[in-house]
């Protein structure tokens, strides 16, 4: 009988990540520009992204302070009010990882521009709102919403916290999933 119950609590739980899934959130690291040197002359960087209790990171870039990720990493969202928080690293062989800045942002505009169903006739390219740099996010540059093939995407350029210089460029991108709740 104990069998049963755990059968069915288990299904319920899956169900219940469904029932509260507003889809996934494909987040695109382009690249790192202008990052902090950690190491004697360069830094081996990568970035981790934050998401609630979701965790993900890229791979190591070699030597480089203006590294070329171009990795996407993609977070479930079942809760858009929820910042994501990007850090980068030093990876360093024999010691602790050392910091290198950190950025914060939020995907409210973004779904607010998914949830207007857009016409799919739009053409590509056509720029649905633009958010501003401001004290309250970590734009380095104003960020545009767009419609792109028939989905709507978002590049930012954000600006590193608690580091002397660098930036980040993103872009994400919406994944609908069948059977969860959506927007």
């Amino acid at each position: 009988m104990g069998d049963t119950l755990t059968e069915n609590s288990g299904g319920r739980q899956s169900s219940s990540l469904m029932d509260s899934l507003l889809g996934l959130l494909r987040i695109r690291v382009k690249r790192g520009i202008n990052l902090a040197v950690r190491d004697v002359r360069s830094s081996d960087p990568y970035l981790v992204v934050r998401m609630g209790k979701q965790k993900l990171k890229t791979r190591v870039v070699k030597k480089d302070v203006n590294p070329e990720w171009n990795e996407d990493l993609t977070l479930s969202v079942t809760d858009s009010n929820l910042p994501i928080m990007l850090t980068v690293y030093d990876h360093d062989t024999f010691s602790m990882d050392d910091k290198m800045g950190d950025a914060e942002f939020n995907i409210k505009s973004y779904i607010e521009a998914l949830k207007m169903n857009l016409d799919s006739d739009l053409p590509s390219g056509t720029i649905i709102t633009r958010v501003q740099p401001s004290r309250q996010n970590c734009l380095a540059e104003e960020s545009c919403i767009m419609w792109n093939e028939g989905k709507v995407i978002q590049d930012l350029c954000l600006r590193l916290r608690n580091v002397e210089c660098g930036e980040v460029e993103v872009q994400l991108q919406w994944i609908d999933l069948p059977g969860c709740k959506g927007l």
